[in-house]
């Protein structure tokens, strides 16, 4: 039995979902987002409430029944309310600036690394050291966040580099905390 697949989705109001056979598209105030499912899959809306529902007790159908129903649930949340990502900059001289929709980062590297953000996806530099990505797709704002962390993640020694905002960063002890 699955817990995330036999949960109805709410539908908020202002959010239209369209279901035709597997595909969904689902719009709402801040955009809308299309995407095709796989065909085994029973997807219904019923006044407002969006179930999922699986054919057989199959392991495939069991695997794809929870991952339809939260994909459906991060499309309908994120044309409603949309998502962000905050990253922080810690470490001397590492900075971030607006270079037109994308971001120009200087993190102590031999050159500065530039991102340009897909379709659909924004990012703002507030200060010198947070950037903030927002948009209306859970994988684009977190695939484009995870890249720029990756420019310069956090070091385990010094805690320096780029990292999620609220990410704890566990520090090893150095050299000197061995002789002890």
């Amino acid at each position: 039995m699955s817990r995330i697949g036999n949960k109805p989705i709410t539908v908020p109001s202002g959010v239209n979902v369209t279901v035709s056979g597997s595909d969904v598209a689902v719009k709402g105030p801040k955009g809308e987002l299309k995407q095709s499912f796989d065909s085994d899959m029973l997807i219904a809306n019923n006044d407002g409430v969006v179930t999922v529902g699986r054919p057989s007790d199959d392991g495939r159908h069991k695997a794809l029944h929870g991952l339809t129903r939260s994909l459906l649930a991060n499309m309908v949340l994120g044309v409603s309310e949309g998502y962000v990502k905050q990253l922080d900059l810690v470490g001397v001289g590492y900075r971030a600036q607006q270079e037109g929709s994308g971001v120009s980062l200087n993190v102590m590297l031999s050159h500065t690394v530039v991102i340009h953000p897909p379709e659909g996806v924004k990012v703002d530099v507030e200060g010198q050291n947070l950037i903030k990505v927002t948009g209306i797709d859970k994988q684009k704002v977190g695939q484009l966040a995870a890249q720029i962390r990756k420019v310069r993640p956090p070091n385990p020694y010094t805690g320096k580099g780029i990292r999620y905002s609220g990410e704890q960063i566990k520090l090893k002890p150095g050299k000197s905390a061995r002789r002890v």
